[in-house]
């Protein structure tokens, strides 16, 4: 007569709070939509992230006035361009079941602020492309990724 079957125990959550950064790119769509079911195997929560430049100030060899904003708009122009990068991505989340919030940084070193943003926001994970390229050509997160690895005490996962 067979013994008393084993109990299997549900295979523990390893990540709660994941870290994703976006720039609206076609790349940094496909990692967030990996980010997506990742999550929702994870039952993990998201926090979306994007950085904008920071205001210049504008210096002598600038055209006169007409091309400079204000401190105050520039930060009315950064919120809404956040928001049109954030907005759309959180939505996806919330219709696959996923709980998130979002974030930015005004901010031209976008690798220090994922990083400080997956800090402060007690993420155990920073999930964010890369495009796979390297040299000139490496614009947007993808040329982030790299510094991203290499500079966070924060587990990093990589989507090529």
């Amino acid at each position: 007569m067979p013994g008393p079957r084993p109990v299997l125990a549900k295979k523990p959550c390893v990540y709660k709070h994941i870290l994703i950064p976006t720039d609206g790119s076609r790349s940094a769509d496909k990692a967030l939509e990996a980010g997506i079911e990742f999550a929702r195997r994870e039952k993990a929560k998201v926090t979306l992230f994007t950085a904008v430049p920071e205001y210049r100030l504008p210096d002598e060899a600038e055209p006169p006035a007409g091309s400079a904003i204000s401190l105050s708009e520039h930060q009315r122009v950064s919120r809404e361009k956040a928001q049109a990068i954030l907005q759309p991505a959180a939505e996806r989340l919330r219709a696959a079941g996923v709980e998130c919030d979002t974030a930015y940084s005004e901010c031209d070193r976008p690798c220090e602020a994922i990083i400080e943003t997956a800090q402060s926001r007690g993420c155990d994970l920073i999930l964010m492309s890369s495009r796979g390229r390297h040299g000139p050509g490496d614009l947007g997160y993808g040329s982030e990724a790299h510094e991203v690895l290499s500079h966070s005490s924060i587990p990093t996962l990589v989507y090529r």
